[in-house]
């Protein structure tokens, strides 16, 4: 018997998966939470063998939770369920620990399989997720733009931004007109967004 964690903020959604996960016969439903970082401590009292998490939570998001609960309990694979098709979430939730990434359009059939296989040791991705990350192109961003694009994406005003990185406002504001062309954004927001979703950085709650 495959013993699941379930990870998912919508209740209707949680019971449901629930009800027919339970249901295959060599998969059972040990703990459920509706927050991310509730993940770790449910794990720990019901020592799953593999994690459902999706991948926004409140708390917590999935990726997070992810890295935290494969730190406390190596053992406990992962798989993410998303609903959005990005690649640069893929990439993440990968680097955070991750054995797969499902979108939650997917059949109940294919979600049950996953975890058979990931309980197994494989790494199950969504196909048409893992042909775009195999095709995605590399970051067109230096490292120093990565950093002043991360730090508009927390929230930092430009000011704040300088004086994180030790540099003067101008040059700040020249690497993020540098990244807007670059990305091909619309504004600074926009350049962060795109930069998320191609895995070019990473996503950070404002501060």
């Amino acid at each position: 018997m495959i013993r699941v964690l379930l990870a998912e903020d919508h209740g209707v959604v949680r019971g449901a998966l629930t009800a027919l996960l339970n249901l295959t016969g060599d998969i059972k439903v040990v703990g459920e939470t509706g927050r991310g970082d509730r993940v770790v401590p449910q794990a720990l009292a019901c020592t799953p063998d593999v994690a459902v998490i999706d991948i926004e939570m409140p708390g917590t998001d999935g990726v997070e939770a992810t890295r935290r609960l494969r730190r406390a309990m190596p053992a406990c694979r992962v798989l993410i369920l998303t609903g959005l098709a990005s690649t640069g979430l893929l990439r993440r939730a990968m680097d955070a620990g991750a054995s797969g990434f499902l979108l939650k359009d997917a059949p109940t059939e294919r979600l049950a399989e996953s975890i058979r296989r990931i309980d197994q040791g494989e790494r199950v991705i969504d196909a048409t997720l893992a042909l775009a990350a195999m095709s995605a192109t590399t970051t067109p961003l230096t490292d120093r733009e990565a950093d002043v694009l991360g730090l508009v994406g927390s929230g930092a005003t430009t000011g704040e931004i300088a004086a994180e990185l030790h540099l003067s406002t101008a040059t700040v504001r020249n690497y993020i007109s540098s990244v807007i062309t670059k990305t091909g954004a619309r504004n600074r927001t926009d350049a962060v967004r795109i930069a998320v979703e191609s895995g070019w950085i990473e996503a950070l709650r404002p501060t």
